[in-house]
């Protein structure tokens, strides 16, 4: 039998990047940001913070925010034709703008 290699941030080295003069702490105005039900937000992940992470699939995709469970928030997003939910730390997750009529 073969084993697998890597693990879950393999083949990440450019998706999971920053630009070089923002590299270490992150913001903690981000780490702390709170969602309510219904928001939409983009995947967008904070390589400094491991925690709490989403698969490398959906990075950059838009969701919909439908729950919290502890400091992580239950994102809903379409993944082909299957309707996923997935838990991420509000770190890794930015709030779209929508606009007002």
């Amino acid at each position: 039998m073969t084993k697998r290699m890597g693990g879950g941030r393999r083949k990440t080295r450019d998706l999971y990047s920053k630009p070089i003069r923002s590299r270490g702490k992150f913001n903690i105005k981000s780490f702390f940001q709170k969602f309510s039900d219904g928001d939409k937000v983009v995947f967008k992940a904070e390589p400094a913070h491991q925690g709490g992470m989403y698969h490398r699939r959906v990075h950059g995709r838009v969701g919909k925010v439908v729950g919290s469970q502890g400091e992580c928030y239950k994102v809903s997003i379409m993944d082909g034709s299957i309707k996923k939910t997935m838990l991420v730390h509000p770190v890794h997750l930015k709030k779209i703008q929508t606009e007002a009529k």
